[in-house]
Parts: structure tokens; C-alpha cells; sequence
């Protein structure tokens, strides 16, 4: 299952990335696999959502969403 598909409220473990490229950037802003991840907001239409991850708030696309993979699904 990959960020996308969660519901606001669902939390999730940072597994893996789908895309090489978009990977560092994620990582970059904490997206490390190992770390938790929750949706706090899915915006009307679905895009942008907001998530809490490293203990602070980020604001990303859906398509940017979709390259994270996650496990332990909450």
C-alpha cells in the first residue's frame, strides 16, 4: 500500500519509495524509512494532503504520496 491510499486519521510505517528520484527529496524533508506517518488532511479532490511525519507537519501532492510504500497500516 503506498500514502496515497490512506484515510485521514490512518497512520502508517515508511517502507520503501517507488521512485529513485523523488525518493531524495522525501528524505530530504524526513521521510525516512522506519518512520511512522500519519494523514492529518486530504484536501477536496484529494490533492494536496497534509501528513505528520519526524514530528512536524508536510503538505504534499497525491502523486508524490504515491511514491512512498508503507507497512504496519493503522
Amino acid at each position: 500500500m503506498n500514502l496515497s491510499e490512506l484515510q485521514k486519521g490512518q497512520t502508517g510505517t515508511i517502507s520503501s519509495f517507488s521512485d529513485e528520484e523523488m525518493s531524495v527529496k522525501l528524505m530530504e524533508m524526513g521521510c525516512l524509512p522506519g518512520e511512522p506517518v500519519r494523514v492529518d488532511y486530504i484536501a477536496a479532490f484529494g490533492d494536496p494532503m497534509a501528513v505528520t511525519v519526524a514530528g512536524y507537519q508536510l503538505s504534499m501532492r497525491k502523486s508524490e504520496a504515491a511514491t512512498i510504500i508503507l507497512t504496519a497500516i493503522d
